[in-house]
C-alpha cells in the first residue's frame, strides 16, 4: 500500500499546475519556431504540438531566435501546419523507472517496445539530463569487475565504476564484445543503449548475441538509425537515467552504449539545425561538452550508492582513430580498448590490439604476481611485433635473439589465448592460469595466492592518470 502511494504521489508533483501554450510561426525542414510563449521556456523544455486533439508530438526546445524559440520533435510533423497549437510543459523531463524494468527493450522515451505489455512507473524519478555527483563526495573505484573475456580481463582489466572506451571502426565486433560482457558480467544489473542502430540487427542482438540469460538482467533501450536526431540524443540520457536508477539501490551497473559516435552525430545534427557554428568536422562546440556531462554521469556514486561501471564504444569514421570524437572521448575516459580491423581481417576474435589498450586502472587493480605476467606478455608481443617483418620475410636467423626466440615461439599461444567465441567464458583467475602455462609458469605465480605485499584488490585504487 505505501509503495502504491508512493507512485500516486509521484505522478502528481509531475502533474503541471497550469497549462501554458504558444502558436507554430515558422517550419523549415525539422526546425520548428514558436511564438506566445512568453517567459515560460528554457534550452532543454518540452514542448507539445497538437495538430489534432488526439495526436500529440512531442518537442525539444534547441535555441531562440528573434523572440522565437526553435524545437525538434521526436517524430515526425505530419499534419503540423502554421498556427497549431503548442502546449508547454513546465516540468522537467524525469525517468521513472523500475526494477521490474529488467528483462525489457524501451525506446528513447521510456516506452516498451518488446510487446510485452506496459511498463510498471518507479517512485523515485531521475532526470533525464542528470547531473554527476559531486567530485569531493563520490567514493573511489572498486575491486576488479569480471567480464568473463579473456583479453579484456588479463591485459585491460575494468574496475567497478570505471569508464572504459572501445574504439573500433564499422564491422570489427565491438556489438559482439558488448555483448559477451553484458552476458558474462558478474555485475548487478546491465543497463544498454542501442543509439542509432541499424534496425535489422537490434534483434539479432537481442536473440543471438545478448541471448535470454543476458536479457534477463538487463534493460536495453533501442533507437534505430531511423529515428530522428532527439530520440537517438535521448537514447543515451535515457539509458544513463536507468543505471542511475539501480545504481542509487546500491548496486553495482554495467553501463554499456553503442555508440557514443552516433550520440555525436546526433548533437551535431541538432546543433547546426539551432544555428551553432560547425568547428572541427562539422561538429559544434557544444557536442564536445555534452560528451564530458554524459559520461561523467558514468562511475562511482556516493556513499552508500553502488557504482556505474561504463564502457562506451566509439565508431571511428575511416578508421582513423585520432578523428575529434574519438580523441574526445579518450580523454574523459578511464582507458580504451583498441579494436582493429587487420586483426579481424585475419580472423582473430574479439580484434583487440592488447598492446595500443590502455587501463588507467593498472597497476593497482593487480596483485605483483598478476602485473609480472602481464608485463611479460606484452614484452612478447611487442617483441614479436617489432620483428614481424623480418620474420615474415626469413630475414631473421634464429638464435640471433634468445628474445626473438621466444617471442618467436610463444606468440602463436597468446594469439590462440586472445583469440575467444562469443559462446565461451573465462574468469579472471582462469584467464591468468592460462597465461601462466603459455609463458612457462614460473614468472606469473599462482594467480589463486594474494601476494603478502600486494595491495589487496578492494583497496582505494590509483587511477594511474596519464
Amino acid at each position: 500500500m505505501d509503495r502504491l502511494y508512493q507512485k500516486a504521489e509521484a505522478a502528481i508533483q509531475l502533474l503541471p499546475d497550469n497549462e501554458s501554450f504558444g502558436k507554430v510561426t515558422k517550419i523549415l525542414g525539422l526546425l520548428v519556431e514558436i511564438a506566445g510563449f512568453g517567459s515560460e521556456l528554457s534550452i532543454g523544455s518540452i514542448v507539445h504540438l497538437r495538430p489534432k486533439p488526439d495526436k500529440d508530438i512531442p518537442c525539444e526546445v534547441v535555441g531562440f531566435r528573434e523572440h522565437r524559440a526553435l524545437l525538434m520533435p521526436f517524430g515526425t510533423l505530419e499534419g503540423v501546419g502554421l498556427g497549431c497549437r503548442a502546449v508547454i510543459q513546465d516540468t522537467q523531463p524525469v525517468v521513472l523507472a523500475d526494477d521490474s524494468w529488467l528483462g525489457r527493450v524501451v525506446n528513447a522515451l521510456g516506452q516498451p517496445v518488446d510487446g510485452k505489455g506496459p511498463l510498471k512507473q518507479g517512485a523515485h524519478p531521475v532526470p533525464l539530463k542528470n547531473k554527476p555527483p559531486n567530485a569531493h563526495s563520490r567514493t573511489r573505484m572498486g575491486e576488479k569487475l569480471d567480464l568473463g573475456v579473456r583479453s579484456v580481463n588479463s591485459f585491460t582489466p575494468i574496475c567497478q565504476g570505471q569508464r572504459m572506451g572501445i574504439f573500433a571502426g564499422s564491422g570489427v565486433g565491438k556489438s559482439v564484445l558488448l555483448s559477451m560482457m553484458a552476458r558474462y558480467m558478474e555485475a548487478d544489473v546491465a543497463v544498454i543503449g542501442l543509439v542509432g542502430e541499424r534496425g535489422r540487427e537490434v534483434q539479432e542482438f537481442l536473440e543471438d548475441d545478448l541471448g535470454e540469460e543476458g536479457l534477463a538482467r538487463s534493460v536495453v533501450i533501442v533507437a534505430t538509425g531511423d529515428e530522428p536526431a532527439l530520440m537517438r540524443r535521448q537514447a543515451a540520457y535515457m539509458t544513463l537515467a536507468v543505471a542511475e536508477h539501480f545504481r542509487a539501490q546500491g548496486k553495482q551497473v554495467l553501463c554499456l552504449i553503442d555508440s557514443i559516435t552516433r550520440f555525436a552525430m546526433a548533437q551535431r545534427e541538432i546543433g547546426l539545425s539551432a544555428g551553432e557554428p560547425p568547428t572541427t568536422k562539422g561538429y559544434p562546440p557544444t557536442t564536445f561538452g555534452e560528451l564530458a556531462r554524459l559520461l561523467e554521469r558514468a562511475g562511482p556514486g556516493e556513499k552508500g550508492e553502488g557504482a556505474i561501471t561504463g564502457v562506451f564504444s566509439v565508431l571511428v569514421e575511416g578508421d582513423d582513430h585520432n578523428e575529434p570524437v574519438a580523441d574526445a572521448v579518450r580523454g574523459i575516459v578511464d582507458g580504451h580498448i583498441v579494436m582493429e580491423r587487420a586483426i579481424a581481417d585475419r580472423g582473430r576474435y574479439p580484434a583487440i590490439n592488447v598492446t595500443k589498450s590502455v587501463s588507467r586502472s593498472l597497476p593497482h587493480c593487480f596483485n605483483d604476481m598478476q602485473n609480472e605476467t602481464l608485463r611479460r606478455a606484452k614484452q612478447v608481443l611487442t617483441t614479436y611485433e617489432d620483428m614481424a617483418e623480418l620474420i615474415r620475410l626469413g630475414a631473421y636467423r634464429k638464435g640471433s635473439d634468445p628474445a626473438v626466440d621466444e617471442a618467436i615461439r610463444l606468440y602463436p599461444q597468446i594469439e590462440e589465448f586472445l583469440r575467444q567465441n562469443k559462446e565461451e567464458k573465462t574468469s579472471i583467475d582462469e584467464g591468468f592460469q592460462r597465461l601462466n602455462q603459455i609463458l612457462g609458469g614460473q614468472r606469473g605465480g599462482n594467480v589463486g595466492q594474494q601476494d603478502p605485499n600486494a595491495a589487496p584488490n578492494n583497496a582505494p585504487q590509483n587511477t594511474n592518470r596519464r
